[in-house]
C-alpha cells in the first residue's frame, strides 16, 4: 500500500484533526510499523461513539498498517471516581472493554494501565511536572469531564500529567483520543521537547453527540469545541445514547425520541450518525417510504442526504431508516458480549 493511500485512510471520517499531516507523511515514509495509543477510562457500558466510532479509527489506522494500542487506563478510572472507585469492578470492567476492542478492532493490542507504572514512570512523572503550572493543569481538566470549579481532591490533579507520561513510557509515535483529550496532547506537543523525549504526532477524531438538543456555548472554535465536548454521547446520559447492548426496539424507540428538527442541519444528531457511523461501514443508505410520500429513496454520500434534509425529507422517514442500519452495526458485537455477565454489573452502578 503506498504512503497516500496509508494517509487517506488514517485521515478519512470521523478523523476531525490531525497535527500534523506532514509529520504524519514523514513517519509513514521512515517507519515500516510506527506505533499507536488510545487511552480510555473504564466508566462504563460502551456505546455508540466509546465503541463503534472510536473503533472506526482505530481500523483505519490499522488498515494503514499500523500497531494499534488500546490503553485501558484503570488507574485513572480510580482517580476519576468511575465504578465507585472499586478495583475489583474495575479489573472486572477492564476485561470487557478489552473483549469488546479485541472482537471489535481485530489485532488491536490492549494494555493496562497498572502494568505499566515501574519506578521510572514516578519518576518522569516528576520530571514532567517541573514543566507544568498549576494554571495549565486546571484548564486540561476537562479531558476528564472536570474543571477547576468542582470540589477536586488532590489525586485528580495529576490525572493530566499522568496520562501525558503514559504515553511516553508507551514510547509511541502516533497518540489518538477524541477531541476532547485535545488540551493533554497540546501539552504534550508543547512539553516533551524540553525533556528531549519523542514528539508524538496527534489524530482526534469526531465525538458523537448525544441524542438530545447540542447545548450551545458560543460561537468562537474554543466554545465549539467544549459545546460538543458537552453535548457528547455519554453514560451518564443514558436516554440520549446508543449502547452496544441496546436490542432493536430500544435502538428504535430512543432514535425515535432523538432530537431531529425538520431542515436542521446543524448539530443534528440523527444526521452526524448517518454521516460518521453509517457513511462509514456502508456505501449506500436507503430511506423507505411509502409510495404516495414518493417510495424508496437511495443515498449514496452524506451530502445528498444533508441536501435532500434540507429539501423536506421528514426526519421520521430518516429515523426509521438510521435505526435500522444501526441495528446491523449493533448487533454483532451485541450478541459477542450477550453472555458477559459484567453487563448487568455495570448497568446497576
Amino acid at each position: 500500500m503506498d504512503i497516500e493511500r496509508r494517509i487517506e485512510l488514517i485521515t478519512q471520517e470521523p478523523c476531525e484533526e490531525i497535527i500534523t499531516v506532514e509529520e504524519l507523511r514523514t513517519l509513514l515514509s521512515t517507519n515500516a510499523k510506527p506505533k499507536h495509543y488510545i487511552g480510555l477510562e473504564i466508566s462504563g457500558l460502551l456505546h455508540l461513539g466509546s465503541l463503534i466510532l472510536t473503533g472506526y479509527k482505530i481500523n483505519d489506522i490499522l488498515n494503514a498498517g499500523v500497531e494499534c494500542n488500546v490503553f485501558l487506563a484503570d488507574w485513572h478510572t480510580y482517580i476519576n471516581d468511575k465504578m465507585g472507585g472499586d478495583w475489583d469492578m474495575i479489573k472486572r470492567a477492564s476485561n470487557y472493554y478489552a473483549k469488546a476492542f479485541n472482537f471489535f478492532c481485530k489485532g488491536v493490542n490492549i494494555i493496562l494501565g497498572s502494568e505499566l507504572y515501574d519506578n521510572l514512570y514516578w519518576q518522569n512523572l516528576v520530571k514532567f511536572n517541573k514543566h507544568l503550572t498549576l494554571a495549565r493543569t486546571l484548564r486540561a481538566l476537562t479531558i476528564m469531564g472536570r474543571s477547576e470549579k468542582d470540589k477536586l481532591d488532590f489525586a485528580q490533579l495529576i490525572y493530566p500529567s499522568m496520562q501525558a507520561v503514559d504515553i511516553h513510557a508507551l514510547d509511541v509515535d502516533i497518540m489518538h483520543a477524541g477531541m476532547d483529550q485535545r488540551k493533554v496532547h497540546m501539552i504534550v506537543r508543547e512539553t516533551f521537547p524540553k525533556l528531549g523525549w519523542k514528539v508524538p504526532i496527534a489524530i482526534h477524531h469526531r465525538l458523537l453527540p448525544g441524542l438530545g438538543e447540542p447545548i450551545s456555548l458560543g460561537l468562537d472554535e474554543d466554545s465549539k469545541i467544549d459545546q460538543r465536548i458537552s453535548s457528547k454521547m455519554s453514560k451518564s446520559k443514558p436516554w440520549t445514547s446508543i449502547f452496544i447492548h441496546d436490542e432493536e426496539e430500544v435502538i428504535k424507540q430512543k432514535i425515535r425520541k432523538a432530537w431531529c428538527p425538520e431542515k436542521v442541519i446543524e448539530g443534528n444528531p440523527i444526521l452526524e450518525i448517518i454521516r460518521y457511523i453509517i457513511f462509514h461501514e456502508y456505501k449506500e443508505f436507503t430511506v423507505e417510504r411509502a409510495s404516495k410520500y414518493g417510495g424508496n429513496i437511495t443515498f449514496y454520500n452524506y451530502k445528498e442526504v444533508e441536501n435532500a434534509y434540507l429539501e423536506g425529507l421528514h426526519p421520521m422517514d430518516v429515523k426509521n431508516a438510521v435505526s435500522i442500519y444501526l441495528n446491523k452495526i449493533i448487533e454483532p458485537v451485541r450478541k459477542y458480549l450477550s453472555n458477559d455477565p459484567i453487563v448487568s454489573a455495570i448497568s446497576n452502578l
